[in-house]
């Protein structure tokens, strides 16, 4: 299926990517801040979070650069991790919290890959998983550069949900339901699946070699 960027669409899009590269940026800030990482590191991080997973979309689907083709999208995430590492100063930030906007990240930047794919007449299952890269590859992104491993390979449904919530974004389109109606529907569902996987510890079942008799 193909998406027609009309005005309206168009709109949608940058309102939810905004949304995602400041949560993100934001969710990177937590986690750096908790390596005691300086200013700059912290920023670094930021950045390529808040950026990276729409980055490579885009050179995949070979378009623009959102953050460089607009630069609002880079100047939000420098200021979100300047926001946030001045904050933590100032209030307690629990460990775990970053979390929050992580999965908020994830489920914004899902429906934005998906949508941008389907705008360039990507086929579905592709858009799909276009997706869940963009979704993914920033929180991939901060793991690596806070030289942990990356909560998409171990941490409860991660990568599944978004997956999911993409396909979940196809269907409700084929239904014709209204685009940003079923953006809001998708990413909502993905949201409350992470918190929920997070919450009762839901797993994939993990790969192991048959123990010897």
């Amino acid at each position: 299926m193909t998406l027609l960027p009309t005005p309206t669409l168009l709109e949608s899009l940058y309102w939810i990517t905004l949304f995602a590269v400041i949560v993100s940026s934001a969710s990177a800030v937590l986690m750096a801040g908790f390596k005691q990482f300086d200013l700059f590191g912290v920023i670094i991080i930021a950045i390529a979070t808040g950026l990276g997973g729409g980055s490579l979309r885009d050179m995949l689907l070979d378009r623009d650069v959102f953050w460089i083709h607009d630069q609002i999208f880079f100047i939000v995430s420098l200021v979100s991790a300047i926001v946030v590492f001045l904050a933590a100063r100032l209030i307690i930030i629990p460990q775990r919290l970053f979390l929050i906007p992580d999965a908020a990240g994830l489920a914004t930047f899902a429906v934005a890959g998906t949508l941008v794919s389907l705008m360039m007449d990507t086929p579905w299952l592709v858009a799909s998983f276009m997706g869940v890269m963009t979704g993914t590859m920033g929180g991939i992104f901060r793991d690596v550069l806070s030289n942990e491993p990356p909560i998409v390979f171990h941490s409860p449904l991660y990568a599944t949900v978004s997956w999911a919530g993409s396909l979940l974004f196809i269907g409700l389109l084929q239904l014709n339901m209204d685009v940003t109606l079923a953006a809001i529907l998708a990413g909502l569902s993905i949201f409350i699946a992470r918190l929920l996987a997070i919450y009762y510890n839901i797993h994939l079942p993990r790969f192991r070699f048959k123990s010897s008799p």
